[in-house]
């Protein structure tokens, strides 16, 4: 996985489309500012290759993003490559379904064996074989949001472990279950915090991972509320995603370990200096 070429969840199409439609401008618009055909944008969206002699700086400012940073992924940017046995212990597991991979992620303490699980993808299979190989106490499943592809496996999870703690922040979850402000979780000697981040979704919730062996770097595991170089469609609720992602994810130190819901790892470092959506 880490050491694989990257592959980034949303293309330069993907991205210049979700900007377009969340501010309801029309092809036409788009491509005059890009100094395009509507044929090319059009191509350039649906295909997600950027069109030769696009102007990205002022198809950026017309679109609400970063012009030099779409600039910067048209040219091949990804993160710099993660190397995740520095945080001990992390697994990141990939699952696939509708036409699309999810990642969800095992953090457990190498003491204790204390386990958690963050989101459950498609598949609980690698997940059970994880815990089974590494002889791990399954304590608490921390959802990001309630969308399908993140918590399919939730019924699967929690038939095998009728005991484990259910943490999320829908309101349409038992009292019990929902995240405080307040809250902190101890598993063995790290420690496990929570930041609102509605935007993608209305129950979007960003989990912090601190007190790693060795001065580890904190590990945000954030949902859909950014992906390395992009972020989750929020439509009519950008402007809320965005503010959500620079005062709950920006703010944590700058090498936090960034874990999204799709693509890559990056980190936060990463995603201030790149990222286009963020200007």
């Amino acid at each position: 996985m880490q050491g694989l070429p990257v592959t980034l969840e949303d293309s330069i199409g993907d991205i210049l489309r979700k900007a377009r439609l969340s501010g309801g401008m029309s092809v036409e618009t788009a491509a005059g500012a890009a100094g395009l055909t509507e044929e090319a944008y059009s191509s350039m969206e649906l295909s997600g290759q950027p069109a030769p002699g696009t102007r990205f700086l002022p198809l950026g400012t017309a679109l609400g993003l970063a012009g030099p940073r779409l600039q910067g992924l048209a040219q091949g940017w990804t993160p710099r490559s993660v190397d995740i046995s520095a945080w001990r212990e992390l697994r990141v597991i990939t699952t696939e379904g509708d036409g699309m991979s999810v990642n969800c992620y095992l953090i457990w303490d190498e003491v204790t064996r204390e386990a958690a699980l963050f989101d459950t993808g498609f598949e609980a299979t690698p997940i059970f074989a994880v815990i089974d190989t590494e002889n791990l106490k399954l304590m608490h499943v921390f959802i990001t949001h309630s969308h399908g592809d993140h918590v399919a496996a939730l019924p699967s999870i929690r038939a095998r472990f009728p005991k484990v703690r259910l943490h999320t922040s829908s309101k349409h979850a038992p009292v019990e279950h929902r995240n405080r402000a307040t809250d902190f979780i101890m598993l063995g000697s790290l420690r496990i915090t929570n930041r609102d981040t509605p935007g993608h979704a209305e129950d979007g919730v960003t989990y912090v991972v601190g007190n790693w062996p060795e001065d580890g770097s904190h590990v945000a595991v954030v949902g859909d509320a950014i992906f390395a170089g992009s972020m989750g469609g929020a439509r009519d609720q950008l402007e809320l995603a965005r503010s959500k992602v620079r005062e709950q994810i920006f703010s944590l130190p700058l090498p936090t370990l960034i874990c999204p819901g799709h693509g890559p790892l990056t980190t936060v470092e990463e995603e201030k200096a790149h990222n286009p959506w963020f200007l």
